[in-house]
Order: structure tokens, then C-alpha cells, then sequence
């Protein structure tokens, strides 16, 4: 499988290094990593570093190699500029900490406007700073995306209200190609040990990194599994291990492709995205002229809104109508290659991260993923 490290990686050792020079150690063009709750470390190549702003702060600069032909980080530059701030011993409340600043393109949160790091890249700067910082100090962290504006126009970021940049994401040290048929046999291997302890016959499949977010939020309490864009496949698979229930939660901007028969996601190996909505309209005799319109918007997010503005009604029925077809068309998927009774239940959200719609099956387990 061709591998390589996660975007968080790349950020600890540019900053690492960067804070290593702001304290006068010499300049290596690696540093190493650790790994939070593992018991090893990754050698990180560095680009350089040296000292700005009369020498009170560092830049460390690293370029990401996730190992990934399609990933837009793979080779991103990243700069990250550190500075020491004293603590006021009189104001108890200040301990030794990290304050993580979202740099020129960085993707924020458009409603909270706080960076979008996720909890894992968190940890990993944690576990490599810290132990660094002198006494008495706190460190500020710029992290700087000098391409990712231009970059993030080619994700799904705004889909999720993140803006101005790429996110900070990844829940692993290590990055494996969706698209690769080995990442379907570490998904088959990860189901086999999560059902393998007092499984109740249900599971969780969540669609991608903002999926799995998400679902951190909610009150779940069912074993959950990411899955990459091997989804019919791995449904399948389920089957052959006697799942009972598979609960598919993701994006509609995702899950759509089911509908349209489409059981591998990866967009360089198929979209249809729109196609699918307009053949849905169609089957709901949604008037002529609105399909014309909706054949022209570019992303499943902006025919929704449209639709919304023609009709909400209308427009909740046809979303009604993708929930069940992405049902019963991954029923009639998996049974091409083996007979069974297994549900499959569909829950989708929106790009404000709102869970809106689920199928027939899905109605049952809404409840399931409300947020505390």
C-alpha cells in the first residue's frame, strides 16, 4: 500500500524545529515525531529554518509528503512561526500552554472563526511542544498554508463551513490511498475486530474525515468505523460477516452516488453527482424548467439551496426520495453478490454539518446521532 505520514506531522516538525532554533539548538534537517498513546517515532524532514523579527521569533518551514498522488497536502509547503510569551506568575490561571493561530491559508470556522484542527493534530503538537517550552513561558504557534487558499477550492471545506484555507485534520500518523485496493483490506480488517466483542448485529459506516467529526459530536453509542471510497464493497463484506444493520452516515455531496449506482466514490473514478439529483427530480415530476436549472449547478449543496428557494416542500420531498434510493439501492448492490436480509439505513447531513434526512430504515435510527 503506498503510504506515507498526515498533514499534523509535517506541522509538529516544521514548529518543533522552529522553537528548537528560537532557543539556540542547532539546525537538523529531521526531527521525531511522537506519536500520542504509541510507543514510536517518525523521522520528519525538514526544510529549514532560521530567525526573523529581531530574532524573537523562529520559522520553521517543512513540505508535507502524505504519500498520496491525489491528495491536495501532498506537498504543500507549511511554515510555522513560534514565540515565546512570559507568564505572570499573579494570575494563577496561566499554565505552560500552546496558543495555535490560523495563518494565511489555514482553514477557520466560519461561524466560530476558530481554527479547524482536529483533536489528533492537537495532540500531536501537544506531545512534541510542550516538553520543549522553558518555564514560565507560553508559545504562540502561527501555522501558515502559503498555497492552501488556493488549495481548499479544491475540497469539500466550504461544504462544512470551513473557510479561507485547509483544515488541520487526520486522525492518524500514518495516510493510506482511498483509492487503493489495500485501503478496502484494512477497512475489511478494521470491521472484523469491532464486531468481534459483544457486537449487537449493528454498525456505523461514516463517510469520510468531516463524517467521523461529526459523529464524535453525537450520542451514537454504536461501533463506528470510517470508511474510505470502498463503500459497496465493504458493505458487502458486512453481509458476509452476518452484520445485521449497516448505518450509513455522510454527507449527501457523498452518499448521493449510491443512489446513482456509483459503490466506489473516489471523484477520479466517478461523479455524476448532478446527474443523480436530476434523475431524482425527474421520478418526483419536480417541473421541467427547475430540472433545467438544476442540471447546471456544480455542486449538490447549491441545487439544494436553489430548491429550498423554489419550494422547500419540494425540496424535502426529493431528499426524502435520495434517503430511500440510497437504500435500496445498496440492498439491491450487496445482493448481486450475496443473498441477504441485511438493512442498510441511510443518514444524511448537510454543509452545516445538520443531520436533515434518512431513509426508510434510517427513520430508526435517527435518534441515535443527536448531539448532546
Amino acid at each position: 500500500m503506498k503510504k506515507g505520514f498526515s498533514l499534523p506531522l509535517w506541522v509538529a516538525g516544521a514548529a518543533r524545529s522552529a522553537l528548537k532554533k528560537l532557543l539556540g539548538f542547532p539546525f537538523d534537517n529531521y526531527e521525531l515525531i511522537k506519536i500520542p498513546n504509541e510507543k514510536k517515532e517518525i523521522k520528519i524532514e525538514i526544510h529549514s529554518v532560521g530567525l526573523i523579527k529581531d530574532n524573537s521569533y523562529a520559522l520553521g518551514i517543512s513540505f508535507a509528503k502524505s504519500g498520496l498522488d491525489l491528495d491536495v497536502t501532498q506537498n504543500l509547503e507549511i511554515w510555522t512561526i513560534v514565540s515565546l510569551e512570559k507568564i505572570f506568575f499573579d494570575n494563577p490561571t496561566q499554565t505552560n500552554s500552546i496558543n495555535i493561530i490560523a495563518g494565511s491559508g489555514v482553514g477557520i470556522n466560519q461561524n466560530t472563526h476558530e481554527i479547524s484542527i482536529s483533536d489528533f493534530a492537537k495532540e500531536v503538537l501537544y506531545a512534541n511542544l510542550l516538553d520543549t517550552i522553558p518555564d514560565g513561558f507560553n508559545l504562540n504557534l502561527e501555522i501558515i498554508f502559503p498555497n492552501g487558499k488556493f488549495l481548499a477550492e479544491r475540497t469539500s471545506n466550504k461544504s462544512f463551513g470551513i473557510v479561507d484555507g485547509l483544515s488541520i485534520i487526520g486522525t492518524s500518523a500514518e495516510t493510506y490511498s482511498s483509492a487503493s485496493p489495500d485501503q478496502l483490506e484494512e477497512a475489511k480488517n478494521k470491521l472484523s475486530k469491532l464486531i468481534k466483542n459483544d457486537f449487537k448485529g449493528k454498525v456505523v459506516f461514516v463517510i469520510g474525515e468531516n463524517g467521523l467529526n461529526l459523529a464524535k459530536t453525537c450520542k451514537i453509542n454504536l461501533p463506528t468505523i470510517k470508511v474510505g471510497n470502498w463503500i459497496g464493497p465493504l458493505i458487502v463484506d458486512a453481509a458476509i460477516k452476518n452484520v445485521q444493520t449497516v448505518i450509513l452516515f455522510g454527507y449527501h455531496g457523498k452518499l448521493i452516488k449510491l443512489a446513482g449506482g456509483i459503490f466506489h466514490t473516489h471523484n477520479h473514478l466517478a461523479d455524476g453527482r448532478i446527474e443523480v439529483l436530476v434523475y431524482l427530480a425527474v421520478k418526483e415530476k419536480i417541473p421541467p424548467e427547475i430540472i433545467v436549472k438544476l442540471s447546471h449547478f456544480n455542486t449538490v449543496e447549491d441545487a439544494l439551496l436553489f430548491l429550498e428557494g423554489f419550494d422547500k416542500s419540494t425540496a424535502e420531498k426529493l431528499f426524502q426520495k435520495l434517503s430511500n434510493t440510497i437504500e435500496t439501492r445498496s440492498f439491491e448492490y450487496v445482493n448481486r453478490y450475496v443473498k441477504t436480509d441485511m438493512k442498510i439505513a441511510s443518514i444524511i447531513f448537510d454543509r452545516k454539518r445538520k443531520i436533515r434526512w434518512s431513509g426508510t430504515n434510517g427513520n430508526e435510527y435517527i435518534s441515535y446521532f443527536q448531539k448532546d
